[in-house]
């Protein structure tokens, strides 16, 4: 067999390929990526195609790119099908052909932009502040530092004189020499102005790509191309005489542009991983719209490109992912909604302001890992804008506290270089400050506090480059996978959800080599008229609730989740072993809007057992979820159970021994604790163990959730409604047989007189007698329509299972002109502002 040459590359040298791709004209030409076998040639296969052959896809191996000239069909999808059908009528031998190499094939589609997360306030004219203490004390660590860039002292996040002891705690990293050195952070954005005299001693050009106009410099070059400059500046503002100073100012920064324009999935997927093993960190602050009705998750080669990153970038330590956690609050958006943001790849960060406070905008969710500062409460953050030597004092939003994450991630590369991706995110988890701000602070099975408002607390930059200079790097990922559980059942109405339990043991977490877990994931369809009006909380074994949907005001789309992946952080260093718990509700009953629980999938997600035995996570296909309709000996056993009246986290403040720590003072160490079933569910607090029902009656008999008592009195109701029914129906009976007999009494005799008396008698055959076998075999026809069907299949979509075809998807929910009926152009995204 012959190898062609291009299988024989290493990914680094791919990933270096990938620059040199020939620049994309969408407006002339169409593209794809195809993923083939190692031993196929591109440029036969391209030849055979009526295709032209670019070049490698960039990072992810054997993958490649064609083009051909603009066309409405799909050339390769058209060649594949045309194969199946000459097969089929045997005009094609099952012999190997060119088309049988390919595992993976997309024809690129331009969308929306990403919305940039950043609020921009109005600006507020303030009266210098009077020399106090701490104004003194920052000044004092200006002058040790030679800070002299004219806006520090009003950059309030890094040292804060007005409310001491909010801002992020940097300066004494900075004394002790981390300032970012040898960590290049890349801002994934509308470009980055590296002419700039607060950014241009710091740009890395080798990191850099415009891949909205196909050039090597990510020049901003429309009117708001402003935001990824304001986020650079956060992170690598250089200490100069401009503006003010990035967390990691001696660090340095490179630019990718993607949001000044309509992308490809091919584009974003080479752009998320640009020059992985030169970029450490990518600042993504954007997302698919915030405007709480929007449902978007990354395409199969963003999730090909971020996988691939994660296991080989930086010489294989894992390339770090900042998202956004974005800018909906006000409009009951959540951050689970967002496949960027949900992703265990990602650190979701949120937003507080200057005063521990939550800004109306940052969003909630189980997915959000920390949170820092940004705009809100009359200020926002002060960093470098597009100009020469031109500030900014309105940068805000989910937009902002992104960055300031960055930054501090750069000074702890900077402190312990070989740390992998996950390696950062147990050092958030680990330090982590939470605050006395009243929120639905809940203690996990690490003894931290956890919020799905401000995840772990707020980022310390002191406390996890103190934390990362002898941690103990964690060992490989594993994870474990539970069978699909098919539940199929009504959501109940009133106060109560559909609970479904899978039991995790011991056994299964050995068998996949899983010690403790980090992240989980649920992957689930749920069918529903108005999907805003569900929520899903997922209850682990030791009683850790996560909130991982909730409802959603403006979301009207009438259908509910159709393979959504949901996430959650709330769980991490549980050992995973015990009852696994979804509860699906419709949060507003009575408005005739029902919906049905389908099916389920729980994954967990964490350290291994046995470094030994670790093997990397297989790069994820479009397939990976397609077994639905596989039986693993796991049935749903569900059952419905009463819910508090509001499905919102109970809002808390931290226990009285809470202390916030002094301005830029180390923190106190915070102690660290290094089958299936049917259930009826506490809901009172949290941490409440499971009880099931007493029975009245013996199994199979249901106790409906309430105590014999009540039982009792339920089935004594039915009783005397069954007695009354039969005697009831007793009597009619009798009374009719006595009719009948009345009627053939007076009529015994009475011969029928020709075809008028026949006909109106019914028995001729024309009209009448016609009428009436229409009559039968409609009823026939309908009879016949539900015959042999069970409910699973009634909920599916042909032969293939229920959700099964994306495309019949797209079809059933695109309007006549064109549009997504979800929210027309529902997977428009942008930048978040």
């Amino acid at each position: 067999m012959r190898i062609h040459f291009w299988g024989l590359l290493s990914a680094a040298t791919l990933a270096a390929a990938g620059k040199h791709l020939p620049p994309r004209n969408y407006s002339s030409h169409d593209y794809y990526a195809i993923h083939v076998t190692p031993s196929t040639s591109p440029s036969e296969l391209a030849a055979h195609l009526g295709l032209t052959y670019e070049g490698p896809f960039g990072s992810l191996e054997d993958h490649h790119v064609f083009k051909a000239p603009k066309h409405d069909n799909d050339i390769v999808d058209d060649a594949q099908q045309e194969l199946k059908r000459r097969r089929r009528k045997r005009e094609a031998g099952p012999e190997y052909h060119p088309l049988d190499s390919i595992h993976f094939t997309q024809k690129q589609k331009l969308k929306a932009r990403h919305w940039k997360r950043s609020v921009i306030p109005e600006r507020q004219e303030r009266a210098g502040p009077p020399v106090t203490d701490a104004i003194r004390a920052q000044r004092e660590v200006a002058n040790k530092l030679d800070i002299k860039d004219p806006i520090f002292e009003e950059q309030w996040h890094i040292f804060n004189v007005k409310t001491p002891g909010n801002d992020i705690n940097v300066t004494g990293v900075w004394m002790q020499g981390f300032t970012g050195k040898g960590v290049t952070a890349c801002v994934v954005d509308d470009g980055l102005d590296y002419m700039s005299n607060d950014l241009k001693d710091n740009f890395f050009a080798e990191g850099s790509y415009d891949y909205n106009d196909h050039e090597d410099l990510p020049t901003p070059k429309l009117s708001d191309d402003r935001h990824g400059t304001r986020c650079a500046g956060e992170i690598a503002a250089g200490r100069n005489d401009a503006c003010g100073v990035g967390l990691a100012y001696d660090a340095k920064i490179s630019g990718v542009r993607i949001l000044s324009g309509e992308i490809t999935d091919l584009d974003e997927a080479l752009a998320i991983n640009y020059e992985m093993q030169k970029n450490d960190i990518y600042s993504c602050s954007w997302g698919p719209p915030d405007d709480g009705k929007t449902m978007q998750a990354p395409g199969i080669l963003i999730e090909k490109a971020m996988v691939t990153a994660t296991q080989q970038g930086r010489g294989g330590k894992g390339s770090i992912y900042v998202f956004a956690a974005g800018n909906g609050a006000v409009s009951d958006d959540n951050c689970n909604f967002d496949g960027y943001t949900n992703s265990i790849y990602s650190i979701t960060v949120g937003a507080i302001d200057h005063n521990n406070g939550h800004p109306y905008y940052s969003e909630a969710c189980s997915a959000q890992l920390v949170v820092t500062y940004s705009s809100g409460d009359n200020d926002a953050i002060h960093t470098t804008d597009v100009g020469a030597n031109k500030c900014t004092s309105v940068h805000g939003g989910t937009s902002a506290a992104g960055p300031i994450g960055v930054g501090v991630f750069a000074l702890v590369l900077e402190a312990r270089p070989e740390l992998t991706w996950r390696d950062m995110q147990w050092l958030v988890v680990m330090t982590a400050t939470p605050f006395d701000t009243p929120s639905d602070w809940t203690k996990t099975a690490l003894d931290r506090q956890y919020s799905h408002q401000f995840g772990y607390g707020k980022l310390d930059a002191w406390a996890i480059v103190e934390k990362a200079k002898d941690w103990k790097l964690v060992k490989p990922q594993a994870w474990f996978y539970s069978p699909w559980m098919h539940v199929k059942k009504q959501i109940p109405e009133g106060k109560q959800g559909l609970a479904s339990i899978f039991q995790v043991t011991e056994d299964m977490l050995k068998k996949a080599n899983f010690e403790r877990v980090e992240h989980i994931t649920l992957t689930m369809n749920v069918e529903h008229q108005r999907r805003g009006d569900l929520s899903v909380e997922l209850r682990s074994p030791s009683g850790m609730v996560s909130h991982l949907s909730t409802a959603r005001r403006n979301d009207e789309a009438p259908y509910g989740y159709i393979d959504w992946t949901f996430m959650s952080v709330a769980h991490w260093g549980e050992p995973g072993i015990g009852n696994w718990t979804v509860v699906v509700k419709d949060t507003k009953p009575g408005n005739l809007k029902t919906g049905v629980f389908t099916d389920w999938r729980l994954r967990l997600w964490g350290e291994c057992i046995d470094a030994s035995k670790a093997k990397p996570r297989p790069i994820p296909t479009e397939h990976d979820d397609d077994d639905h309709d596989k039986i693993d000996g796991h049935p749903a056993h569900t059952t419905n159970v009463a819910l508090p009246s509001s499905t919102a986290p109970t809002m808390t403040s931290l226990p009285d021994d809470h202390i916030d720590r002094p301005v830029n003072q180390k923190p106190s160490q915070t102690k660290a604790n290094g089958g299936v079933q049917e259930t009826s569910l506490a809901t009172a607090a949290p941490n409440a163990t499971a009880v099931p029902a007493e029975n009245f009656l013996p199994s199979p008999f249901p106790s409906f959730g309430v105590s014999k008592r009540t039982q009792i009195w339920i089935y004594g109701a039915l009783a005397l409604i069954f007695v009354f029914i039969a005697g009831l129906g007793t009597y009619l009976f009798i009374a009719r047989r006595k009719r009948i007999k009345d009627s053939r009494d007076a009529y015994e005799f009475e011969v029928l007189d020709g075809d008028e008396d026949r006909a109106d008698a019914g028995l001729l055959s024309g009209a009448g007698a016609g009428s009436r076998e229409k009559r039968a075999k409609r009823g026939g026809e309908l009879y016949d329509a539900f015959a042999g069907e069970s409910d699973e299949d009634v909920l599916s979509d042909g032969d293939e299972g229920p959700y099964r075809d994306q495309e019949r998807y797209n079809e059933k929910y695109t309007m006549d002109d064109g549009s997504d009926a979800e929210n027309s152009g529902g997977s428009s995204a942008g930048k978040r502002q």
